[in-house]
């Protein structure tokens, strides 16, 4: 494990700093800093075009689709300094981290210059068309199906769980070309219109009043024929590729999350006096202990990365298994401190989710932000692939284990 930067690391980090520092808002960061609902739209709409205009957005990518063309370990910096300041570092997750890599690896030249630069400029949204109801973990078992009339698509399935999907404008969805190939074969990569007769969005209303995830119903919806990313029956090499990008570049800052999160329930513990008792203080301590785990493990996956070192796949497997579970278990022990007045909705309806993730709750039913984190915490060992499918890839890819019988 490496922890030196190089000195051209270091000298971009003082240039993100400073641009950092001109371009917030005066006072963020410190207590006492606020905005209202209507002041953080339009931060948030103002600060897509500052990012933009900077040249953080996508910063990863080749110069000649926008982008700063930078290096690994600068991509490490960036991602490190806008986590330090709790900075708002992409436009939209799915256009910047997922299918706008994945068009740049395996598009047409026409897709890159249709998409990328809306993409860049935040003025298109996405969402990920992958999951069905049949088929999440075993995914090769899609159902959905897109059969060529002339010069478009005809789409019909359904997909479930799909984030922002009332919002997005596009999304990027694995279906079925070729039923008579085999499982894994046969899937074709689509960039599908959302804003079109035949497509369903139904919103799932969480328990805690929110409704980010929905279900996504096609009857006849249409895509284009030049919509398809990589090849025909090529969908399911061009995925593994979007998953990949996923874990992005956050190997050293995913940590900080859960730093931040655990202060404020340790701050709780000490206000209500929770953090005498001593079995409180050990699971408090045992939290403190995994984070940094957390951390140190950013800096081995970094360190492989750079070395090119297999066991990278192996650590991005288990860091998913220890997170995820981490986090159940430290916001199982914020409800334990919290005790009664954990059981009483007290939030505002308008807060932000402290680990993350964005705006959760709804008016009607106000959790305050540990409240939301710990509904939110139950379902982080299904998504970005399953506590039981990352020990199937640490058992049968690193241990060298036979593979799981089939059913």
């Amino acid at each position: 494990m490496d922890l030196t930067y190089p000195p051209e690391a270091e000298a971009f980090r003082l240039e993100i700093r400073s641009w950092l520092s001109a371009n917030l808002p005066k006072g963020w960061g410190s207590p006492d800093f606020a905005m209202t609902p209507k002041e953080r739209e339009q931060f948030n709409e103002d600060w897509t075009a500052k990012l933009y205009e900077g040249g953080w957005i996508c910063a990863s990518w080749p110069k000649a689709y926008g982008g700063r063309d930078l290096s690994t370990m600068e991509q490490v910096v960036l991602t490190e300094e806008f986590a330090r300041v709790g900075a708002p570092m992409r436009a939209d997750f799915f256009g910047d981290t997922l299918v706008g890599p994945t068009i740049l690896r395996w598009g047409t030249v026409k897709q890159k210059t249709e998409f990328l630069g809306r993409i860049l400029k935040g003025t298109i949204s996405w969402c990920q068309g992958f999951s069905e109801p049949d088929a999440g973990s075993d995914l090769a078992s899609l159902k959905t199906r897109a059969v060529l009339d002339g010069d478009e698509w005809v789409i019909n399935g359904q997909k479930v769980w799909t984030t922002q999907a009332q919002y997005a404008d596009y999304i990027f969805l694995l279906a079925r070309t070729d039923p008579d190939a085999e499982k894994h074969a046969g899937i074709s990569y689509l960039l599908v219109p959302m804003k079109q007769p035949g497509i369903e969005v139904r919103p799932i209303t969480q328990i805690d009043g929110s409704a980010e995830f929905n279900e996504v119903f096609f009857t006849n919806a249409k895509c284009p024929k030049d919509n398809v990313v990589g090849g025909v029956n090529n969908g399911w090499k061009v995925a593994m590729t979007t998953l990949g990008f996923e874990r992005g570049i956050s190997a050293t800052t995913s940590h900080r999350r859960f730093a931040k999160e655990l202060d404020q329930i340790i701050a709780e513990a000490r206000h209500n006096g929770r953090a005498a008792d001593p079995l409180i203080r050990q699971r408090l301590a045992l939290a403190w202990s995994k984070v940094k785990i957390m951390e140190i493990n950013g800096y081995r996956s970094l360190t492989a990365t750079l070395k090119g070192d297999n066991s990278a796949t192996a650590l991005g497997a288990t860091n998913k298994m220890f997170w995820s579970e981490y986090h159940k278990e430290v916001m199982e022990l914020a409800i334990d401190i919290l005790g009664m007045e954990g059981q009483v909705l007290t939030g505002s309806g308008d807060e932000e989710f402290v680990a993350g993730i964005g705006h959760r709750g709804a008016a009607n039913y106000p959790v305050n932000s540990m409240q939301a984190s710990f509904f939110f915490s139950r379902s982080e060992t299904i998504w970005g692939g399953t506590a039981e499918i990352q020990r199937n890839i640490v058992g049968e890819r690193v241990l060298g284990l036979p593979k799981e019988p089939k059913a």
